[in-house]
């Protein structure tokens, strides 16, 4: 508990430092550290992320340095996707789901080292609604949303970049505002999840607080310190943690891949009948 304790506060930095990040670890400590079932770690995962980017942001607000506007614009449309990811997440076996979430964590990393070298150019003041393109920005807040609800990861580091590219915002305002989509997006991705499995609540308590008390100082760190040395860094490290995942899950995957083939086609056997 103390080396989970530990891990948490980790989870809260990375949080308030780079405005995501919390569920690429959330997950893997869970399920490797504290021999949580994956569905339940997910699910465990975004009850965690969602109060920790909740109070991140509030302290992100304090400072003006959040866009409600384009953020409850991304955030609704990734709601509905993430509830729809939480219940379709009960069809599909535990080990498909941790490799779906390996993949999850090399495409986060590939976006962070290749924003990691792009020059910042806000065009959006903050709330301007009629800077953004509406469509994209709804139809990538239901994708990303769909993502997040089904595998608890892939929040932040796809929404930031969003919020920048499609946005236009600056990044200190994508930073704050990303805090905001991952806590309304893991709200309605853990309402999914409730569905279909239950959640340690002592557990999650515990590692919810730890990470909290990490946010605090990772908002602090975040206006002294230039994320873009820290995003490279924790590429490498999540790349790492990937590799680690699919090292532990390489005998599982076959096997369910094949009973979820099996469980397909008993559904489809009627259509073709």
């Amino acid at each position: 508990m103390t080396l989970a304790i530990l891990l948490s506060l980790l989870i809260g930095i990375t949080l308030g430092l780079l405005g995501g990040g919390g569920s690429i670890l959330t997950v893997p400590i869970l399920v490797y550290a504290l021999h949580v079932e994956a569905k339940e770690a997910i699910a465990t995962s975004l009850l965690v992320v969602g109060v920790t980017s909740f109070v991140a942001m509030l302290q992100h607000a304090r400072r003006g340095s959040v866009s409600w506007r384009v953020g409850l614009v991304f955030g609704l449309a990734g709601m509905a996707g993430a509830y729809l990811g939480g219940w379709m997440a009960r069809f599909i076996p535990s080990p498909l789901l941790l490799l779906f979430f390996a993949l999850i964590m090399f495409a986060t990393a590939w976006a962070m080292l290749r924003n990691g070298h792009k020059a910042e150019q806000p065009r959006n003041p903050g709330d301007c609604l009629d800077c953004i393109p509406l469509g994209e920005v709804i139809l990538h807040g239901l994708v990303v949303g769909a993502v997040t609800g089904l595998v608890g990861a892939g929040g932040g580091f796809l929404v930031v970049p969003a919020l920048t590219l499609l946005g236009g915002l600056p990044m200190h305002l994508a930073i704050g505002t990303s805090l905001l989509v991952i806590a309304m997006k893991s709200a309605a991705g853990f309402l999914g999840y409730l569905t279909h499995v239950s959640v340690d609540y002592k557990l999650a308590s515990v590692v919810a607080g730890s990470a909290v008390a990490g946010s605090f100082l990772g908002s602090w760190l975040a206006h002294r310190i230039h994320a873009r040395h820290l995003r490279k860094g924790f590429a490498w490290f999540v790349i790492a943690m990937a590799c680690y995942i699919l090292y532990r899950e390489r005998l599982k995957i076959l096997p369910s891949l094949q009973d979820l083939w099996e469980h397909f086609q008993v559904l489809a056997a009627p259509l073709f009948s």
